[in-house]
C-alpha cells in the first residue's frame, strides 16, 4: 500500500497565492496526478538502480519530496517533475555510495596503485580494437560511414543526421543501416572463429 506523506498535515489554512497550498488541496493533487504514476516509476526505479530492495523506500523518498515540493508550488508538469526527482534522487546516491574514505585513498597510495589508470594490456588492447574500428570504417562507403560517424559517435537523432548530410530522414536511415551491417560483417569476417 502506498502511503501518501504525511509532511504538513498540520496546516489548515489556506495560503497566500505563490505560497503553496493546503494539505488537502495537496493531497488531492497528489493522488490525482502522481499516483497513477506509480507502475511507470517503479518500472524507472527496478530499471535504474542496482538494489532492488530498495526500490520501495526510494518511492516513498521520491513521494516525500515531491509533496513537500508541491505545497510550495504546484510543478507544471507533474510526471516531469516526478521523473525528474527520481533521477536526481538517483544521481545523488549514486554519487555518495562512490565515495572512498579518506583512510582507504591513503591505503591506496601507499600501495601505489593509481585509481582511474587502465592497466598496460587494457591500454593496447583499447588501441588496437580503435585501429580495427578506424580500418573497418575507412572500408565503408562514404555516405554510410558519415551516417554512422554522427549517429554513432556524435550521438545524433535520425532527424539531425539527415539534416546534417542533407538528405531525407528515411535516406539517412538506411545509410546508417546498412552501414552498421557492413561493420558487422566486417567484424565478423575478421574475428577469429572459437573451437568448440
Amino acid at each position: 500500500m502506498v502511503k501518501v506523506p504525511e509532511f504538513g498535515r498540520e496546516h489548515t489554512g489556506l495560503r497566500k497565492a505563490g505560497e503553496g497550498m493546503t494539505a488537502s488541496e495537496a493531497d488531492a493533487w497528489f493522488v490525482r496526478e502522481i499516483l497513477p504514476l506509480e507502475a511507470a516509476l517503479m518500472q524507472f526505479l527496478r530499471h535504474n538502480w542496482r538494489d532492488r530492495g530498495d526500490v520501495e523506500d526510494l518511492r516513498q523518498e521520491i513521494y516525500a519530496r515531491v509533496y513537500g515540493a508541491a505545497k510550495k508550488e504546484i510543478p507544471q508538469a507533474p510526471k516531469a517533475f516526478l521523473f525528474t526527482t527520481a533521477r536526481n534522487l538517483l544521481i545523488n546516491l549514486s554519487q555518495k555510495a562512490n565515495v572512498i574514505p579518506i583512510d582507504a585513498m591513503a591505503d591506496l597510495d601507499a600501495l601505489g596503485i593509481e585509481l582511474d589508470a587502465p592497466s598496460p594490456d587494457r591500454s593496447v588492447a583499447a588501441r588496437q580494437e580503435l585501429r580495427r574500428l578506424q580500418d573497418a570504417l575507412d572500408q565503408l562507403p562514404p555516405r554510410h560511414r558519415e551516417a554512422i560517424i554522427l549517429g554513432r559517435i556524435e550521438g545524433l537523432s535520425g532527424r539531425e543526421i539527415a539534416h546534417r548530410m542533407g538528405i531525407a530522414e528515411t535516406t539517412a536511415s538506411q545509410h546508417l543501416k546498412l552501414g552498421m551491417m557492413a561493420l558487422t560483417e566486417f567484424y565478423l569476417r575478421d574475428t577469429p572463429r572459437r573451437r568448440t
